[in-house]
């Protein structure tokens, strides 16, 4: 698969992969402080939010979810009573001093505060010193006393399970954000996940659909050592809380940056809105924009025997794909029958008209860019079937021996269901995202003659005798092996796999 010249070929960090590393002097005062500070910050951080739980729950008593009624006295006392014991709790959990940048606006200013990067549940620290309402999972309603604390602010609660969840949690936000400052401002992490900080990945569009003024929120943790991330892939969550009460000390800065006004382009585009917000908070943050999104954490996570080397071209065609808005054709279902109507062509290249009208779509200028990533050989004709490889790629980048299945399926011959070498080098590039598959090594190791082809169940018993398969036996442009001081490892009987020999 082709990739695009815009953008680059590699991400240089991955930011939902945080790999944490201790020194020696680090894990010597970590076993110190695990003995000695660490039960004590935790029995303290404990008893504050148990002590937090009755004001929450009291205040919380008789008060609608649709409606802001005035603010009585005694609820405004609740209210500075679970601040400060809010603030003591994290004192305890050792951030002593927050330092605070520039002046958060009044909600009739900017009635959404746009938060970031989002990078772990200390992030809540803000939430708690403003008592601003945020955008919460239903589910969490039910943690028990941690529940409770979050429905006292208020949040706009997020079903799931619910097909139209996302329009009514966009309807909330609107009709919250054009109350005039009637309802308290909402705090929103518009990346939609923790990453490690690294970047700012996309926008979700859901806090700059309403077309009102937003003020921009950085966070910064200037911790030597990072404990605090906690994303898809790296610390567990006890072990961040673990880590984190071992500090000394836990720096946090939060920067109220100016607010930010939208055009009348803007409002019509809240992709275009919030696209510039997070290019001005990232020139805050000093960090680069990543182009990744929530739905790319599983892609540029996968693992396995078969597991995604580079996945930007994966990504971008991810990401065409979800713009023509074909998410229908990637369960299960949907992919088995497009294996069945790929193989009745026959291998039959197809023209850009000609994939129009076997995915029963017009011809767009996203549909052309989809169909340039598979013309390899420039002359405006596809191979459908790696289409549909990449489509199952990432429609589940963890099941790729489903992919390889499938893939099979649609190059395998009628006789004795073998695959010529060449196509199987063709789906080994899309499924890894790399470029000029050799499988001279797989071939020279196989036990028996070499007849340049192969079926799956022979490549299946391959790969659960070899799982380093892609380390071990194949060769293609830029192999992490080209880098590594050390050659190709031998085979089992000690023969050297290099097609040259």
């Amino acid at each position: 698969m082709k990739s695009s010249s815009s953008r680059p070929s590699r991400v240089s960090r991955n930011p939902f992969v945080h790999d944490l590393k201790l020194t020696m002097t680090e894990k010597i005062k970590i076993g110190l402080m695990s003995v000695t500070v660490f039960p004590v910050r935790l029995l303290l951080v404990s008893f504050l939010m148990l002590l937090a739980w009755p004001f929450a729950f009291t205040a919380s008593l008789g008060r609608s979810d649709f409606v802001m009624e005035p603010q009585s006295w005694w609820r405004r006392f609740i209210d500075l009573s679970l601040r400060v014991i809010m603030r003591a709790m994290w004192f305890c959990g050792g951030f002593h001093w927050i330092k605070v940048i520039g002046e958060r606006a009044p909600p009739s200013e900017a009635p959404i505060l746009t938060m970031g990067p989002h990078s772990s549940y200390f992030d809540a620290i803000p939430v708690t010193m403003t008592m601003c309402s945020m955008v919460a999972k239903l589910e969490s309603r039910s943690i028990p006393v941690w529940g409770t604390l979050i429905s006292f602010i208020r949040p706009v609660f997020v079903f799931r399970s619910d097909q139209d969840s996302r329009r009514k949690t966009v309807e909330e936000i609107k009709r919250r954000a054009q109350s005039g400052g009637e309802w308290p401002q909402i705090m929103i992490f518009p990346e939609g996940t923790c990453t490690n900080r690294s970047g700012l990945i996309l926008f979700k569009a859901g806090a700059f659909i309403p077309g009102l003024p937003v003020q921009p929120v950085v966070l910064r943790y200037p911790n030597k050592l990072d404990t605090i991330t906690w994303t898809w892939k790296g610390p567990g969550a006890f072990k961040i809380l673990w880590l984190t009460l071992c500090h000394p000390h836990n720096p946090m800065e939060i920067e109220y940056l100016p607010v930010y006004t939208p055009s009348d382009e803007e409002k019509e585009n809240p992709a275009l809105f919030a696209n510039n917000v997070r290019k001005l908070m990232a020139k805050a943050l000093e960090v680069p924009l990543i182009d990744l999104s929530f739905d790319d954490c599983e892609i540029s996570l996968s693992r396995g025997p078969l597991g995604i080397c580079d996945y930007s071209s994966l990504l971008e065609f991810h990401k065409l794909v979800c713009r023509l808005g074909l998410r229908a054709g990637r369960t299960e279902e949907g992919l088995e029958e497009q294996a069945r109507r790929v193989i009745k062509l026959q291998g039959d290249r197809l023209s850009l008209e000609d994939f129009a009208q076997f995915l029963n779509l017009p011809v767009t200028d996203t549909l052309t860019q989809v169909h340039s990533l598979f013309d390899q050989h420039g002359d405006g004709q596809i191979d459908i079937r790696l289409y549909v490889i990449a489509l199952s790629t990432v429609h589940r980048p963890s099941k790729s021996m489903e992919t390889l299945k499938l893939a099979f399926k649609m190059y395998e011959s009628e006789e004795d269901g073998d695959v010529l070498e060449d196509d199987i080098a063709a789906i080994l590039e899309i499924m890894l995202g790399v470029k000029k598959v050799e499988l001279s090594g797989l071939f020279l190791s196989l036990d028996r003659p070499d007849t340049g082809k192969m079926t799956y169940d022979e490549l299946h018993h391959f790969i659960e005798q070899h799982p380093r398969l892609v380390q071990d036996y194949l060769d293609f442009e830029n192999h992490p092996r080209q880098f590594s001081s050390f050659g190709r490892p031998k085979s089992c009987n000690g023969q050297n796999h290099n097609k040259d020999q």
